[in-house]
């Protein structure tokens, strides 16, 4: 996924469902908090920056790559939340991965359910604000990584295909300190249909 500026400016990502559709496990009110409020003020804090930064008119992703300081954290952040908010769905079109991402899983995490144990622990483990991914490289070798604050894989040459926000304003609304329970409930709403697309995408 690369996301271009408009007109030198990023947008807010338009959600693919209703504010409550993912209700229970995330509330409207939490999308109105962290998509609404959250998200939008690191797309404006990133706008703000960037005019006649060296970064002006960058993809996203590069520029997530090649800034520091403050402008790396809001194009991170933005980044986290736009693949964070796209791979849900409220009726997920395969709620497991199948064909060349289930044998990459299989292969590099043993099983399905192994993979998913280590990815919701890795979560649950990372200290303090962050995200937990699953990333590839480019040969797709699959890899879980905890990445702190506003990090992403791609700042170690890998491939984002999945990602648990960590942050406490992902959950404290609905789940309070239960991070755990959340992250267990969370991967009732992933579409493995867009896991696989972002999976494919890398090994073109």
């Amino acid at each position: 996924m690369i996301t271009n500026p408009i007109n030198g400016k990023f947008e807010l990502l338009a959600l693919p469902y209703a504010e409550d559709a993912l209700a229970p496990v995330i509330s409207a009110e939490t999308i109105q908090f962290h998509h609404g409020k959250h998200l939008q003020a690191y797309v404006n804090n990133l706008n703000a920056a960037l005019p006649g930064s060296p970064f002006e008119n960058m993809p996203l992703e590069e520029i997530v790559v090649k800034s520091e300081g403050g402008i790396r954290n809001n194009a991170g952040q933005t980044l986290n939340h736009n693949l964070y908010f796209l791979q849900f769905s409220p009726s997920p079109a395969k709620t497991a991965p199948s064909g060349l991402l289930a044998a990459a899983i299989d292969r590099d995490f043993g099983s399905f359910g192994n993979f998913m144990t280590e990815f919701v622990q890795k979560g649950v483990t990372l200290f303090g604000s962050g995200w937990v991914w699953l990333a590839a490289d480019d040969e797709g070798h699959l890899q879980i990584t905890q990445e702190p604050n506003a990090g992403n894989p791609i700042q170690h040459g890998l491939h984002p295909l999945l990602t648990l926000d960590v942050w406490e304003h992902a959950y404290y609304l609905d789940y309070q300190n239960r991070r755990a329970d959340q992250l267990k409930d969370l991967s009732n709403l992933i579409d493995w249909t867009v896991i696989e697309n972002r999976f494919l995408e890398v090994l073109k």
